[in-house]
């Protein structure tokens, strides 16, 4: 693809140092328009989404589409309020004056999206940079080229090219706009590629925001409600083929329930997507050969209590549960990123808290249970992103909080004000009254400047 990076860049910092951005009710009218784009463009979206990842329209709403509209709404509501200067109390030291903080965009802002959630996991950071005030170039995943192509058509129809364009192709493309000098870069993404991009941000001393992944533990005390689990847990873990990045990677079960918990995850696999859910035509696929071919791999099928049925020539893969699974196991190695659900048993709450943060900090984190005080012990303790108590997946569906990961899953955070944050820099300013001026900090330092020092700063 012989585009001229350099030029897009160019023509975007231009436009931003223009101003054209800054007002509020131009960032407004920029997210209607996109609204309206978007639901103009609905069918065609679907469309895309299930090319790429089998999704059925009703998924791909719930899930890409919906959310999106959600927090454009969202914005669209609270940009002029999250936008106004805030004004903050000025100490008695430095008196006569005035103390605030401005809010200001970075700028010019990459956004790298992944493949699993094509259209949202572009268009939610897209939409909270726009309402901050930032131009942005938008590089979707070369893996999902169907929506990638509708998500190029959709910016087109919103945005001018120097307010928001897209940049299509594989590594070659990415590479390239590592090497430009954005203002902020925000990636979503494997940890091995997010590293990448660490490492080309820090020659620039660009800012990152870095959204990836990790094995998210799912913990089920023996006071949980196992019926509610299973299916809460069968949701979030097979949702899009397992191919989520707070998906329930593994199940932790108290060995006392084990049992009773793979019996009633068997029956809501059947529940929610048939006997033969490889007939199931809401149920999607895997997204390319590669990660097909990986997720074989990671099953052993001497340890399959349930599903393993595969159809290679579609990359589908049942919805498959693996028992009696240890952390030596292939599929505890690594993120596993598909429908499979390997379970694991405790019997030791601090032995199973001690486990858990001995590896790499998760990006969700997911505990069954009706003892309060065991999931409060357990949220305090151990390192994630975020998370829920008797449920899976759904803290990422607000605006009202933030998304993002800690440590190895990732930095910084986005939707809703957190989003706006995310994509704003927050001036601290004092102005300071001419009528006024006090001597206590000018040299030469007296003992009468050091008792007024001391009373001022204490």
């Amino acid at each position: 693809m012989n585009v001229n990076f350099s030029e897009i860049l160019e023509k975007q910092k231009k436009y931003f140092e223009s101003g054209a951005t800054l007002p509020v009710d131009a960032r407004i009218a920029a997210l209607k328009k996109l609204k309206g784009v978007i639901l103009s463009r609905e069918e065609e979206i679907c469309a895309a989404l299930k090319e790429d990842l089998g999704k059925s329209s009703y998924e791909s709403y719930m899930c890409e589409v919906g959310m999106t509209l959600a927090e454009i709404s969202y914005m669209i509501k609270h940009t002029r309020a999250f936008a106004r200067t805030k004004t903050v109390p000025t100490p008695m030291s430095q008196a006569i004056a005035k103390s605030y903080v401005k809010k200001s965009p970075y700028g010019c802002v990459l956004i790298m999206s992944p493949w699993n959630y094509p259209f949202m996991l572009a268009m939610e950071p897209l939409v909270d940079a726009v309402a901050a005030g930032n131009t942005a170039i938008v590089k979707p995943s070369a893996y999902s080229p169907a929506t990638s192509a509708v998500l190029a058509k959709v910016i087109a129809e919103a945005f001018a090219p120097e307010h928001v364009t897209t940049v299509l192709g594989g590594r070659a493309e990415n590479s390239a706009l590592l090497d430009m000098p954005f203002d902020k870069i925000f990636f979503t993404g494997s940890v091995a590629v997010g590293k990448e991009v660490m490492r080309h941000a820090a020659e620039r001393l660009i800012p990152v925001t870095l959204e990836l992944g990790g094995k998210s533990p799912c913990i089920v005390d023996k006071t949980a409600n196992i019926a509610l689990a299973a299916r809460r847990i069968v949701f979030g873990k097979y949702l899009n083929c397992g191919q989520t990045c707070v998906a329930p990677d593994y199940i932790m079960v108290h060995a006392d329930v084990k049992d009773k918990f793979i019996e009633a995850v068997k029956e809501e696999i059947v529940k929610q997507f048939g006997k033969i859910p490889l007939e199931n035509p809401a149920y999607g696929k895997i997204i390319s050969r590669k990660h097909y071919d990986r997720l074989c791999g990671l099953i052993d099928e001497s340890k399959v209590v349930f599903g393993g049925e595969t159809e290679e020539d579609k990359l589908r893969i049942a919805p498959t549960v693996m028992d009696g699974v240890t952390r030596e196991d292939a599929v505890m190695g690594e993120e596993i990123f598909g429908p499979i659900m390997p379970v694991l048993t405790y019997t030791d709450e601090n032995a199973l808290i001690a486990d858990i943060n001995a590896h790499p900090h998760p990006l969700a984190f997911y505990v069954f249970t009706s003892d309060k005080a065991f999931a409060d012990r357990l949220t305090e303790r151990c390192a994630f992103g975020g998370g829920c108590i008797n449920d899976t997946i759904m803290h990422l569906a607000t605006s009202e909080m933030g998304f993002g990961g800690f440590g190895a899953s990732g930095m910084g955070s986005y939707h809703g004000r957190d989003g706006f944050d995310c994509f704003t820099h927050k001036k601290s300013i004092m102005d300071k009254s001419t009528c006024v001026d006090m001597a206590v900090r000018y040299q030469p330092y007296t003992k009468s400047k050091a008792k007024l020092l001391k009373m001022f700063l204490k």
